[in-house]
């Protein structure tokens, strides 16, 4: 059994102030994920450091403060890579891939599409290069793509859809580029097992969201449809706190 965990901490060292450490000790993963870190290589915190059974991979934003991804892994891996290789993209720090024996694992930090959809160009253009760079991985072996995908799909996915429709993170462009992801080779994971769930993964900070849980379900696992037989359950510990997400779980034969 693997164990994968991925969290938005909004702030890796925010999150360490707000029991990140806890957290991970109590869920103690194989894998773990973060997106959203906003830190540069020269600001992570002793706690992180001192994590020495976990093997870490940065990808550090550009702009300080900003967005930024990490993977820390017990598991040996074959190898990494930083970005898909679209400088524009890249130099946001938004994904980092780890080659397993038996799969790749994409972790991304999603561009979010902004009010008034202002960035809706630059995130569709960030879908279609993703879409690319994941079909050509998993000709070679099974692809787990999780992180922060700044999506609702479906209306079930947010506690609001008639009042959110066309707003960033449900849009119809954004989620008509998550149809298009799913459409052939690749699943969501925690709506094929749990197909009328309703859970959430982000809160607003704002008007006690969490607490009356307003939410929406924007962090996901997408395998590849063959890697689904592998796959024993997958957990939305809603009830973690630490960041306006919470962790998502994982776990593979």
């Amino acid at each position: 059994m693997k164990k994968i965990v991925s969290w938005n901490v909004n702030g890796l060292r925010a999150s360490v102030k707000n029991g990140f450490l806890d957290s991970i000790k109590m869920l103690n993963p194989d894998i773990i994920c973060l997106q959203e870190i906003k830190l540069q290589d020269n600001q992570i915190p002793t706690e992180i450091e001192n994590l020495t059974k976990y093997k870490k991979v940065w990808n550090f934003g550009k702009i300080k403060g900003y967005s930024g991804t990490a993977v820390f892994t017990k598991v040996d891996f074959i190898d990494y890579k930083i970005g898909i290789d679209i400088t524009d993209i890249d130099n946001e720090g938004r994904v980092i891939t780890l080659e397993f024996d038996d799969f790749y694992l994409v972790n991304a930090y999603v561009p979010n599409a902004q009010p008034e959809l202002k960035r809706i160009d630059f995130r569709i253009r960030y879908e279609e290069n993703i879409k690319k760079y994941l079909t050509k991985l998993n000709k070679k072996k099974a692809i787990i793509y999780c992180g922060d995908l700044n999506v609702a799909h479906n209306e079930i996915d947010l506690k609001n859809p008639d009042i959110n429709h066309g707003n960033p993170g449900f849009s119809d462009e954004e989620r008509e580029m998550m149809t298009k992801l799913l459409s052939k080779d690749f699943c969501d994971v925690f709506r094929n097992l749990y197909a009328d769930e309703i859970k959430y993964t982000w809160w607003s900070y704002r008007m006690n969201a969490r607490e009356k849980n307003i939410g929406w379900r924007i962090d996901y696992f997408i395998t590849s449809k063959n890697f689904l037989e592998k796959i024993k359950k997958m957990v939305i510990h809603d009830e973690i706190y630490g960041s306006d997400h919470c962790p998502i779980e994982l776990v593979i034969k």
